[in-house]
């Protein structure tokens, strides 16, 4: 019978921490208390000089701060008041360090652009806007309407993306931005030469794109060696004479098989920024690995010292750096060794490079992330934040000194500073509430078991001291699914709120193990490209039924209370984990799930777009073989369905679709719609109510606490 979860909009005001359990022992803290953290992103530092600046969402309120060098003090820069879920991104410090420069609004994690997303329902709808602000303090001033700034090299005048096309504007808002040049295309990835005379930029024209300089309105538009390829990732030399892009193959050709994967061919090319001369620089492999890297930025690409050019490959089976002379020759493997590089900064000097890795001496460093420092022109990477804590996001300071976001296992993120002599510097210690439960939260241990396949899976287990001998279990599945869950607070901040409500639910007296499955990062390429994956045969399937076996076998989990709850690719799991395998999962909570992959083109089987391709018909039918609605007839156990109707990454006619499917086949669920909300919950509010929705399903079916009043079923 359909259950429609109309009551927990109620059951969300009340703390879970309230709710009657006669056999369990008084939580030691609540969701609020755990959710209150405040979780700092985009952090940058001006190229010269201490000066840094960061976002930090406290409880939904979003606001600048910066601190300077040597006391590194927070010092909160905004006054935003609201949860409003307006964004701050694109935050950047001017190279003189006198202004930050940022963007207010829009949902800069969906797979595709609308509006800026309204969760607080305003009659009049937020914009994505440009904006800056003294460093030393003062009022905000609206730079554009418009989003992806990029402060020039002279610190005087910005470029804004707008409606396909470049605004400029001074960087003080003291004229309104004008359009910068026009040009047939849409108008992207700005890039100021060194010296900010002229501007790089990418001109997308469909099946392919061009590299294009700006100088002035008298001056034509130079394009650089046009082909029918797509062109893109332009860079500056350091002397502003030459160009580096990325080369890759134009639309069109013959149609491929959906079902044999397909080397994705790519090379570098040099151009002279003048004459638009380009020669090919080098080629990648064609092969799987030889593939342009999807971990982090693609292949951040750099122009280094010394005129060397710096790229990330996944060629050696893991994604790493390498550099090769600007003339041509050999690329030099910069990172050897089984590890992924992420978050990738050049120094201000463009010696080296620092970024975020699973690297270092103890073995459950491959589930964590430390700063790694590496010189541009030979493999000499150093770890700079050893030990058991998390590191990620580093940037280079004027002086050298490198910045960071570090957590624990317990202590949420906060900046950190690593001076170039002396012990790190943590800011904004203050900023973490005293009813934030920092004594009360467990440690995840890392556990590793197989597939039935043999592929070797890990997890991270939570688990709090003492209870009964026998308890109930939860499997957490992450999104993505290019995701790696980590052995402590996560530098995503929907990973972070997963991380809180695995904290919480351990602490409620649940066992929860949070699955890194294949198609995750984190293990190399083989693991993060699977064969038979997705909508080609969901293989990633059998690491979640792997783990709730393992779960099963051990002594102190109760086998027939497994839970399981995930969202975005997480939600497609538990969907498959409670059609699959109801026997072992008693019930789940599907977080804005993909169900259905033939029914918008996921995966590659549009019923429209891919009429000609050879193996069609046999693509569209192992697609819905891979899906949670073409097993429904084996789907027993309880569901709550969980969707913000603003999705811009899964569309929400996906949950519209199973919970119909569910009510004619008279199976029990729950659902709980957040209007206006997107994939990422923007709304603080809104995730409290996602979670003590999640928990109290949970606990209301796989420990016997007093269920919530439902409504009637929908006729």
């Amino acid at each position: 019978m359909s259950r429609p979860l109309f009551a927990l909009l109620v059951l969300a005001t009340v703390s879970i921490a309230q709710a009657q359990r006669p056999a369990a022992a008084p939580p030691s803290f609540t969701l609020d208390q755990v959710k209150s953290l405040p979780f700092p992103n985009e952090l940058t530092a001006a190229a010269t000089g201490q000066r840094l600046a960061w976002a930090f969402n406290e409880r939904g309120l979003r606001n600048l701060w910066v601190a300077e060098g040597p006391e590194f003090r927070a010092r909160q820069l905004t006054r935003y008041d609201q949860d409003d879920g307006q964004e701050l991104t694109s935050v950047a410090v001017s190279p003189d360090g006198k202004w930050v420069v940022y963007v207010r609004g829009g949902d800069h994690s969906g797979n595709w652009t609308e509006a800026s997303p309204n969760p607080l329902s305003w009659p009049v709808p937020p914009k994505i806007q440009t904006w800056s602000v003294p460093f030393a303090g003062g009022v905000p001033q609206l730079l554009a309407d418009g989003d992806f700034p990029v402060i020039s090299p002279r610190s005087d005048v910005v470029a804004v993306s707008a409606g396909g096309q470049l605004s400029i504007v001074p960087i003080d808002g003291s004229v309104p931005a004008r359009r910068m040049f026009t040009a047939r295309g849409t108008i992207s990835e700005p890039q100021w030469s060194p010296d900010g005379s002229r501007l790089a930029f990418v001109s997308n024209r469909g099946d392919h794109a061009f590299v294009g300089v700006f100088t002035d309105l008298k001056t034509p538009l130079r394009w650089m060696d046009p082909t029918t390829a797509r062109d893109g990732s332009p860079r500056w030399s350091p002397d502003g004479t030459r160009l580096v892009f990325i080369r890759r193959p134009g639309g069109g050709g013959a149609p491929q098989p959906i079902l044999e994967r397909q080397p994705q061919p790519w090379a570098l090319w040099v151009a002279d920024a003048a004459t638009g001369t380009a020669t090919r620089l080098w080629k990648a492999p064609e092969t799987l690995r030889g593939a342009p890297s999807s971990t982090q930025g693609g292949t951040n690409l750099h122009w280094a010292a010394g005129n060397r050019i710096v790229f990330l490959s996944y060629m050696d089976g893991w994604p790493h750096l390498y550099s090769i002379p600007a003339g041509g020759g050999t690329p030099l493997l910069l990172t050897p060794g089984n590890y992924m590089a992420e978050y990738i900064r050049l120094s201000p000097d463009r010696r080296f490079l620092v970024f975020a890795g699973n690297a270092g001496s103890d073995p459950d460093d491959i589930d964590r992330r430390h700063v790694v420092k590496v010189p541009v022109d030979r493999a000499a990477p150093q770890v700079l934040t050893p030990g058991t804590g998390l590191e990620w996001t580093p940037v280079v300071l004027g002086d050298g000194a490198v910045a960071y976001l570090a957590a624990t296992p317990q202590r949420p993120p906060l900046p950190t500073v690593l001076p170039t002599a002396g012990r790190p510097i943590t800011i904004g210690v203050e900023r973490i509430p005293a009813e934030y439960p920092v004594a009360a939260l467990v440690t995840p241990k890392k556990v590793v078991f197989k597939a039935s396949d043999g592929l070797e899976i890990h997890g991270q287990l939570f688990e709090r001291a003492g209870g009964s001998a026998k308890k109930p279990a939860v499997i957490y599945i992450h999104g993505g699914p290019p995701r790696q869950m980590l052995l402590g607070w996560h530098y995503s901040d929907y990973y972070s709120n997963a991380y809180a409500l695995n904290q919480f639910l351990a602490n409620r007296g649940f066992i929860v193990l949070s699955v890194n499955y294949r198609l995750g990062i984190g293990y190399g390429f083989e693991f993060h490209r699977p064969e038979r994956a997705g909508a080609q045969g969901a293989s990633e399937y059998l690491d979640i039924k792997a783990a709730g076996e393992w779960l099963r076998a051990q002594p102190q989990v109760d086998g027939a209370r497994i839970g399981v709850y995930g969202g975005s690719y997480g939600g497609f799991l538990t969907a498959m984990a409670l059609a699959r395998d109801s026997d072992l999962f008693a019930a789940g909570v599907d977080i804005h799930g993909v169900h259905d992959w033939t029914a918008d083109g996921r995966g590659m089987v549009n019923r429209t777009s891919y009429e000609d391709v050879p193996d069609r018909e046999r693509a569209l039918e192992l697609a819905w073989q891979s899906s949670p609605v073409a097993l429904l007839r084996t789907w027993k156990s309880p569901v709550l369905l969980i969707h913000g109707d603003d999705d811009r990454n899964v569309r929400f006619s996906q949950t519209v679709d199973l919970a119909r499917r569910l009510a004619a086949l008279g199976l029990e669920y729950e659902e709980m719609i957040i209007p206006d909300d997107t994939h990422h919950f923007q709304r603080h509010v809104n995730w409290v109510r996602v979670d003590s929705a999640t928990a109290s399903f949970l606990e209301r079916k796989l420990m016997g606490a007093p269920r919530a009043a439902a409504s009637p079923s929908p006729k």
